[in-house]
C-alpha cells in the first residue's frame, strides 16, 4: 500500500496550538494522511506542558516529538514517562524521563517506528543544515522518511535519496507568520540592535501550519514522494 505520513513543523505558542486544533484534520483529510507526527517543543514558546501535549494529540497527532527545549517546562517529566506518544530526543542521557523511540499502530495493523534525535548544532550553528543532510544520507535505505525541525524556517529541498529515503531539511513552523520565528519582531530587533535582554513574547495575528507529506510504498519499503503540505490563513 501507499502510506501517507504527515510531519508538522514546530508548534509555537497559543497561535500554533489554535491553528493545529482547528485545521489539522482538514489537512489530514485533504492529503489522505494515515499517520501524523507533530513537533511540539515550542507549544509554550519554549517547552511544552502536559495540557498542551494532550491538546496536540486530541487535535489529531499520533506522535509528538520534542527537542532542545524539552526541559523548559519541567512539569512535562512525568507525562514523558506515562504517555508513550510523546518522544524526547533519544540521545539524551539515559537516566532522564521518557523515551526517544516508539513503535506505533498504523493502518491495517502496520507497525510504524518513530525515532527522535537531536543534533549537535548548538556547538556550531553553521553546521545545522549540513548535519541534517548528512544524517539523511547516512540513513538512506534504512529509514523511509527523515526530516529536520528546530529552525522554524521551511526548506524547499524535498527529495528522494537513491536507496529510498525521503528527506527534507526543515519542516518549518506552525504559528503566527507576521513574526520572527513565531515571536514579536520588535523583540528580535531589540536583541540584534544591542538592547537589554527581555522575555520573548509570542506574536499575534494570522497563523500558518507548515508540514510535509511523505508517501511510502510499504511493499518496496521506499519513499516514493515528498512534498510540502502547508496551510496559511
Amino acid at each position: 500500500m501507499l502510506l501517507h505520513i504527515l510531519a508538522v513543523g514546530d508548534v509555537v505558542g497559543e497561535g500554533g496550538q489554535d491553528i493545529l486544533s482547528r485545521r489539522l484534520r482538514e489537512i489530514q483529510e485533504r492529503e489522505d494522511i494515515h499517520f501524523t507526527v507533530v513537533n511540539g517543543e515550542n507549544a509554550s514558546g519554549v517547552g511544552i506542558t502536559p495540557r498542551q501535549a494532550r491538546g496536540i494529540l486530541e487535535a489529531g497527532a499520533d506522535v509528538i516529538t520534542l527537542g532542545n527545549h524539552t526541559w523548559n517546562r519541567l512539569q512535562i517529566a512525568d507525562f514523558l514517562d506515562s504517555d508513550g506518544h510523546i518522544l524526547r530526543p533519544a540521545n539524551y542521557a539515559g537516566r532522564v524521563p521518557g523515551r526517544g523511540f516508539g513503535v506505533f499502530r498504523g493502518p491495517a495493523g502496520m507497525r510504524i517506528g518513530v525515532l527522535n534525535l537531536m543534533g549537535r548544532l548548538e556547538l556550531n550553528s553553521n553546521l545545522a543544515t549540513s548535519e541534517k543532510g548528512a544524517m539523511a544520507w547516512y540513513l538512506d535505505g534504512r529509514a523511509q522518511a527523515v526530516w529536520g525541525t528546530h529552525t522554524h524556517v521551511p526548506t524547499a529541498d524535498c527529495q528522494l535519496l537513491p536507496k529510498g529515503t525521503g528527506f527534507v531539511t526543515d519542516l518549518g513552523m506552525t504559528g503566527p507568520y507576521r513574526s520572527v520565528l513565531g515571536i514579536r519582531p520588535e523583540h528580535s530587533m531589540n536583541l540584534f540592535l544591542g538592547g537589554l535582554p527581555r522575555r520573548y513574547e509570542e506574536a499575534e495575528g494570522p497563523c500558518k501550519l507548515e508540514a510535509c507529506r511523505f508517501t511510502i510504498d510499504t511493499e518496496k519499503k521506499r519513499c516514493v514522494e515528498v512534498r510540502r503540505a502547508d496551510l496559511w490563513e
